[in-house]
């Protein structure tokens, strides 16, 4: 069921739906047009026509297509980044960190709508205000990773944050080029490959004030 069906589907005929439902409702019709068209190709006529509203109420709440499209993009970001601070904060044995943390890419691009297209392949990057999110999510969860891996090795924050920018850097890219595989690997099976990957590399480096790998 689309969002625009979960919404229909919950409201009394005959009745107005109050302001957050309805932007919640033109938010879900513009992510389903955005996604199967691109940002150029979209028009706010297809997103008008999609969540069974007129222009006139679509440019209520949204004064044109690039204000849809960043308040789409500020959902998903955060989305994103909320997904893998959780996934770090899930558990204190780090292999187990690393493979959340794979996971949480994984989940991203494989739910959601599509949305990760949007984030990740949109055609709009020349756009300074979306080049400004797709970089905020990319750092955000590269701090979130970093956190751990400084806090764990004593790595200095510049180093750290080096091996995190390439750990989230792997789950985004590896994550996509599965999803566009058409899933040939079964995810937790992909998962768990690319997890130990990562970690015979990243379980080279010493817990902070020990000489032992982290465990």
């Amino acid at each position: 069921m689309t969002a625009i069906e979960q919404t229909e589907a919950v409201r009394p005929r005959g009745t107005r739906l109050p302001r957050r439902a309805r932007r919640n409702q033109l938010l879900g019709a513009a992510q389903e047009v955005f996604v199967a068209q691109g940002y150029h190709a979209a028009a706010m006529d297809d997103i008008a026509e999609r969540a069974g509203v007129s222009k006139p109420v679509l440019y209520q709440h949204f004064p044109g297509k690039l204000d849809l499209y960043l308040a789409l993009l500020d959902q998903h970001c955060e989305s994103l980044i909320q997904s893998v601070r959780n996934a770090l904060a899930s558990t204190t044995d780090n292999k187990q960190r690393v493979r959340a943390t794979m996971d949480a890419y994984f989940a991203y691009v494989e739910d959601d709508g599509g949305a990760f297209r949007l984030v990740f392949e949109s055609d709009l990057t020349n756009e300074p205000a979306v080049r400004e999110r797709v970089d905020k999510v990319t750092n955000e969860c590269a701090e979130a990773i970093c956190d751990v891996i400084a806090e764990d090795t004593g790595l200095s924050r510049a180093e750290s944050m080096l091996l995190a920018s390439g750990l989230g850097g792997l789950a985004q890219v590896v994550a996509r080029s599965w999803l566009h595989s058409d899933r040939s690997v079964p995810r937790d099976q992909a998962v768990q490959l690319l997890t130990s990957l990562a970690w015979r590399g990243i379980a080279g480096f010493p817990l902070h004030g020990t000489d032992q790998q982290h465990h």
